[in-house]
């Protein structure tokens, strides 16, 4: 980063610091991941000097012929991968993704159903603190307060007595597979579009360990970061009788022209993604997310649901007599990073919750594995137990990167 260094040397040594920082520490963010070089390449390319409003052959600007072949690569891969009808690869990231389904079939007023924020859902499927929860009339369905799982029954119970327009079926936090065929048939009672937000298991998907919400639902968003380990962009995937309607909600509907260079780089990781090497991948998210799993239960940890089905973990520490905040802020003192997480059935505020979530996409990563899942359980176990004191959070997080230090970062020794 020769030229950066030179014209702003400021930003070139907060990116240094920040590798070393993704190098020397356990990244256990749910939502993130390492993009390899290939993405990281793409995503910097001459291609983020394009404007592009519109659509392959179809476009508002000339000068396309090299971005119409990049979009259009990105869409059959897309489209190869998941088994989808259509894949349009334009929305800026999963919100806009998700508010462009909304703008496709309902309006203002209109009711929607979701899974709620604190019970593991996201923003955008109808909180109050989102615009979904503003401009519609959003309804939720929550955990089971005993299994910590959902209850189609009741879910079912509450489409019937809500009507809603939209059913989503998705989570940020939810550590179970989801029913897709249950939510079709709940849809299809009360004539409702199934929207699904794979955000957070579509790498998952990808990779064969989790069932494919494509053909059921009648439309799919999804992140291509976090699981699927792409650039920071999006993905709606849907029925080809839905193609207009979604191509008009993304643009001119919610956003303008594209991020080309997104696109490509959304390409690359869809062709990573196509390759035999990312079932192995995402096969080893879900053994180290479940042995991860077993050893915080084995140290006492109260996970919410009592263990994972996907990639990632909600816990609840009130029995450990530690806040969410707490336990985040001292692990990462010590190394380990997460972040604090409101729990079902919640008494705390947002911002001091009495939960943490975690995952294990970045970790694998970098090839971590079941004996690596059995340390970083075992630090954990020992920073919440002694979170106020600062000589031993030094110490761990001294012997945290001396195990990092024998795991290749992707983006960065590739």
């Amino acid at each position: 980063m020769k030229n950066l260094k030179t014209v702003d040397p400021q930003i070139e040594e907060l990116i240094r610091k920040e590798e070393v920082y993704e190098r020397e520490t356990i990244r256990l963010i749910a939502s993130e991941n390492y993009a390899s070089r290939a993405v990281l390449e793409a995503t910097g390319s001459i291609f983020n000097n394009k404007y592009s409003e519109g659509y392959p052959g179809a476009r508002f600007y000339q000068g396309q012929v090299n971005v119409d072949g990049v979009e259009s690569l990105a869409i059959s891969r897309a489209k190869q991968l998941f088994g989808a009808e259509h894949a349009n690869v334009q929305s800026y990231s999963g919100s806009p993704a998700n508010l462009a389904v909304y703008l496709a079939f309902i309006k203002p007023g209109d009711t929607i159903l979701g899974l709620n924020l604190s019970h593991g859902g996201h923003l955008t499927h109808g909180s109050k603190a989102s615009i979904t929860g503003k401009y519609f009339n959003a309804v939720h369905y929550d955990l089971d307060p005993v299994t910590g799982m959902l209850n189609y029954d009741e879910i079912e119970r509450i489409a019937v007595e809500n009507n809603p327009k939209i059913i989503v079926a998705g989570h940020s936090a939810y550590p179970r597979i989801l029913d897709f065929d249950r939510f079709r048939k709940i849809a299809d009672r009360v004539g409702a579009i199934l929207f699904v937000d794979m955000a957070h298991f579509a790498g998952l998907v990808a990779g064969g360990v989790h069932p494919n919400p494509v053909p059921v639902a009648d439309v799919v968003t999804t992140t291509t970061h976090k699981t699927l380990r792409g650039p920071r962009g999006a993905m709606i995937l849907c029925k080809e009788k839905f193609a207009k309607a979604i191509d008009k909600a993304v643009f001119p509907g919610v956003q303008g022209g594209p991020h080309n260079h997104t696109t490509a780089a959304i390409a690359v990781a869809l062709k990573e993604a196509l390759d035999p090497s990312f079932k192995i991948y995402a096969k080893n998210i879900i053994a180290n997310a479940a042995e991860l799993a077993k050893c915080l239960v084995g140290h006492g940890f109260n996970l919410v649901s009592g263990g994972t089905d996907n990639h990632l973990m909600l816990v609840d520490l009130t029995n450990k007599n530690i806040t969410g905040k707490e336990a985040a802020v001292a692990l990462e003192k010590a190394g380990i990073i997460l972040n604090y997480n409101t729990v079902p059935g919640e008494t705390r505020k947002a911002s001091d919750p009495s939960g943490i979530r975690l995952g294990t996409p970045s970790v694998t990563s970098r090839n971590f594995g079941i004996a690596e899942m059995k340390k970083i359980a075992d630090w954990m176990n020992a920073v919440v137990d002694k979170h106020t004191d600062e000589g031993f959070l030094a110490k761990t997080a001294a012997e945290v990167k001396s195990l990092c230090l024998n795991f290749p970062v992707p983006g960065l020794d590739d």
